[in-house]
C-alpha cells in the first residue's frame, strides 16, 4: 500500500530470485560484485506497481527508459522492502546512481498519488465495520547533516522524518500522512494533518500510544505513572494486546541519491 507518498508493500507468496536478473543489461564497470537474490513479494503486488509504471510512462509519453516497466518497479518495490542505497540498486539494476534515484522517486511519486485520502479511508473504516482503530507515530531515519537539527530526533539520536498511521485492527494499514521533521511530537503532527478532529467524527474508538494523551476521550491511551491500582494494570495489558505494532509493514521514505 502506498499513501501520501510513504509505502508498504503486501507480502505473500515469495518470487524466485530469477525475476530480479532477468532481462537486464550487463552492469555498468564498477566496484561493486553482482549476486542473485530473492525478494518476498506477491506477483500480484509487482503486476500492480508495474501497470502503475506503465500507465505513468504513457500518460508523459517518456522514450528511451533504461529499463523496462517491470524492471523499474521491481526496483522500486526492492528498495521500498531492503533499502539499499541507490548505489546499489544502480549496480544491481544496471543503470547510474542518478538514474535509479529518479526512476525510484517517480514510482513511488506515481503509487503515492493512487492513496486513499484521510476521509475516504476513514469513511471505509466505517463503512467495514472495524471496531476500533489504531494511531502511531513511526520515525523514519534520512541522511542529513548535523546541522539540518530540525530533523533530529532528541529520543532516537539521529536524523528522521515523522510518519502518522491508521491501521486495522489486525495491522492493514488504512492511511499514512506524509513527512514532517523528525522533532515534532506525535501529538503535534496528528493534529497538523487533522487526525485528531477527524478521528473525533467518525465515532469510531482508537487506541494509540502514551504519546496521544490529552487528544481527546474517542483516544484511548495507556495509564501512566508507577504503582497503578490493579485496574489500570489489567486495562494497559488489554490496550498493549491489541496495540501491536510489530504486525505493520515496513515503510521507508526517499528524499535524495545516497
Amino acid at each position: 500500500m502506498i499513501a501520501d507518498g510513504v509505502a508498504a508493500s503486501n507480502v505473500k507468496k515469495p518470487l524466485v530470485g530469477r525475476l530480479i536478473s532477468h532481462n537486464l543489461p550487463s552492469p555498468p564497470e564498477a566496484s561493486h560484485a553482482l549476486y542473485r537474490a530473492s525478494l518476498p513479494l506477491s506477483r500480484q503486488t509487482l503486476a500492480y506497481a508495474t501497470g502503475v509504471v506503465r500507465r505513468h510512462r504513457q500518460a508523459i509519453g517518456g522514450k528511451g527508459r533504461r529499463l523496462p516497466p517491470g524492471m523499474q518497479a521491481l526496483m522500486t518495490l526492492v528498495y521500498l522492502r531492503k533499502g539499499e542505497t541507490y548505489a546499489e540498486l544502480g549496480a544491481g539494476f544496471a543503470v547510474s546512481t542518478t538514474t535509479a534515484w529518479r526512476y525510484v522517486n517517480e514510482t513511488v511519486d506515481a503509487l503515492a498519488a493512487r492513496s486513499p485520502k484521510l476521509g475516504t479511508a476513514l469513511a471505509k473504516a466505517v463503512k467495514d465495520g472495524l471496531p476500533y482503530l489504531v494511531l502511531d507515530g513511526t520515525l523514519i531515519s534520512i541522511d542529513r547533516v548535523a546541522a539540518d537539527r530540525p530533523y533530529y530526533s532528541g529520543k532516537h539520536r539521529r536524523h528522521d522524518m515523522n510518519l502518522q498511521v491508521l491501521a486495522a485492527p489486525d495491522g492493514s494499514l488504512l492511511w499514512v500522512s506524509g513527512p514532517l521533521r523528525g522533532s515534532v511530537h506525535d501529538l503535534a503532527a496528528a493534529r497538523i494533518w487533522g487526525l485528531i478532529r477527524a478521528l473525533a467524527a467518525t465515532g469510531l474508538l482508537v487506541l494509540a500510544d502514551k504519546a496521544y494523551q490529552g487528544a481527546g476521550a474517542h483516544i484511548l491511551t495507556p495509564c501512566k505513572g508507577r504503582d497503578k491500582p490493579e485496574p489500570q494494570k489489567d486495562a494497559n495489558r488489554a490496550h498493549a494486546s491489541d496495540f501491536k505494532r510489530e504486525k505493520w509493514p515496513r515503510l521507508r521514505v526517499s528524499f535524495g541519491p545516497s
